[in-house]
């Protein structure tokens, strides 16, 4: 049975639908400025399949969840959540099929990115018999998958992007419809744009943004001046879910509002100079006064009470009941998964998110769910992997200064001088400027050599080159030392 849902209507009158199940097949993106009818589009649309499916908002302005009086939803607040809790609240809300709102109001942009990252790589990574149909919309994407860099960090930008490219390209195996909406499209990344076949577009005035509008929707540039006159609420549309050919369609009513309403012009109030003056330029409160934020209810136990479940079994309490040995063995299989991980093409090349999203999968698969390590863990686990190490080298006394040294420098950077570390040890061959820009998580060699010379003016290793313009690192103090190594060899040495 097809499910149409009722958009509002065409130029000529028309009823304007939209097939709900070729939707959940094929993603949408709606573009248009600032007071073109946008969160209105989406609300129209999120109000009118709620009964069908479950659906999921990344709202950065707390504008949609007045959803959860009229629909259910669940607003979670993410500001009053770690990146850890959010992600397991994405997995049990997709388990127990909790339509959500994740409320990223307050939060800086960063904070904003990793969050929603966090929250999508939970829906994203849930096991394959929990993939039931789900819209997960998400507004101003721009924010979360940037074309150029920002001013945030390259860790949380790269998070953010790699959630969001999961969930356009990979989602649809997965049962997640991608619905992005974004104020610009230059500012949108493109394999992000690229991967939806449905588009809604709204009014936009700058020349940019209306010629990649008018070749998504199949247009000559020459027309593209038309979505300047387009009016707030008024949309081009195409796709399989909507139109075989552009189509004009207006956005019918909505039964809930938005929280932030759009300001009115209200006459000023009737107040004397001296008033004015005694109001605007009264002493400060004590900061003390200020009110405590208040605290909020668990998150996990909102998602839990929701809809009743299967009791979980804690990680913490599994391992209580293994032995030394089971412990050692789960350890070893957690490594293998690792390296299976990092030896696919590129794995030193991708973000740290996507890469311990394929982690969390294939742990699950292999039937170690309740084994599967944190992203913090994960951080070290993989610092460890791109040294050559396995896990048991927390265990090992030699390493302990290593490691501390280590944890001086930045997260990125720890891997390299482990790396390093291991050949000094070892007496091998210092690696080449291939190998560090690989285990750095890039292609630059300049950047690796770059690299080195932060860690040698950090005052934890010294740099030489012998007769023969090899390299060879000394560890400062450790006093262990490479063998001369070619910086310049196009393959990795052999370990």
């Amino acid at each position: 049975m097809t499910v149409a849902i009722e958009m509002g209507h065409t130029t000529a009158g028309a009823s304007a639908a939209l097939d709900l199940e070729e939707l959940l097949a094929t993603r949408l993106l709606v573009q248009g400025n600032s007071g073109s009818g946008k969160s209105h589009l989406l609300r129209r649309l999120l109000e009118q399949s709620a009964p069908w499916v479950q659906q999921t908002i990344i709202d950065p302005e707390g504008d949609f969840v007045s959803l959860a009086d009229r629909f259910g939803h669940l607003v979670i607040d993410a500001d009053d959540h770690t990146e850890r809790g959010l992600q397991v609240a994405g997995e049990r809300a997709r388990i127990h099929r909790i339509s959500t709102v994740l409320n990223l109001e307050g939060l800086d942009a960063e904070n904003q990115m990793r969050r929603a990252a966090a929250f999508l790589g939970g829906l994203f990574e849930v096991v394959r018999d929990h993939w039931y149909p789900m819209l997960v919309v998400v507004d101003e994407a721009q924010l979360f998958a940037p074309a150029v860099a920002g001013e945030v960090s390259d860790e949380a930008r790269k998070l953010s992007l790699g959630a969001m490219t999961n969930l356009m390209c990979r989602g649809r195996k997965r049962g997640l419809a991608g619905i992005i909406a974004t104020q610009r499209l230059a500012k949108l990344a493109k394999n992000v744009a690229a991967e939806a076949s449905n588009f809604l577009m709204g009014r936009t005035f700058l020349d940019i943004d209306m010629a990649r509008a008018a070749d998504l929707l199949g247009m000559e540039r020459r027309q593209a001046d038309a979505f300047r006159d387009l009016e707030r609420g008024q949309f081009m549309a195409l796709g399989p879910a909507l139109s075989r050919r552009p189509l004009g369609l207006r956005i019918g009513p909505t039964d809930t509002q938005p929280r932030n309403a759009t300001p009115r012009l209200l006459p000023l109030p009737e107040a004397t100079l001296e008033d004015a003056r005694a109001v605007i330029l009264a002493a400060p409160p004590p900061e003390n006064t200020r009110p405590q934020r208040r605290s909020s209810p668990d998150l996990l136990g909102q998602l839990m009470a929701a809809k009743s479940a299967a009791l979980e079994i804690r990680p913490e309490a599994a391992e209580q009941s293994l032995s030394a040995e089971e412990l050692a063995e789960r350890r070893e299989r957690v490594d293998q998964i690792l390296c299976a991980v990092m030896a696919e093409p590129d794995a030193g090349f991708r973000a740290i998110g996507v890469l311990y999203q394929e982690f969390v999968v294939r742990c699950r698969i292999a039937g170690l769910g309740s084994a599967v390590p944190d992203l913090t863990e994960f951080r070290r686990m993989l610092t460890r992997a791109r040294a050559g190490l396995g896990s048991d080298v927390a265990e090992d006394d030699a390493w302990q200064d290593v490691s501390i040294r280590a944890s001086i420098l930045p997260e990125d950077m720890q891997g390299v001088f482990m790396m390093i570390a291991r050949a000094a040890k070892e007496g091998w061959p210092c690696p080449n400027d291939a190998a560090i820009a690989r285990a750095y998580g890039s292609h630059s060699l300049r950047r690796a050599r770059r690299l080195l010379t932060y860690i040698e003016e950090q005052g934890l290793i010294v740099c030489q080159l012998d007769g023969a313009g090899r390299r060879i690192v000394t560890l400062v103090e450790l006093a262990w030392a490479t063998a001369p190594g070619d910086p310049n060899a196009e393959e990795l040495p052999v370990d």
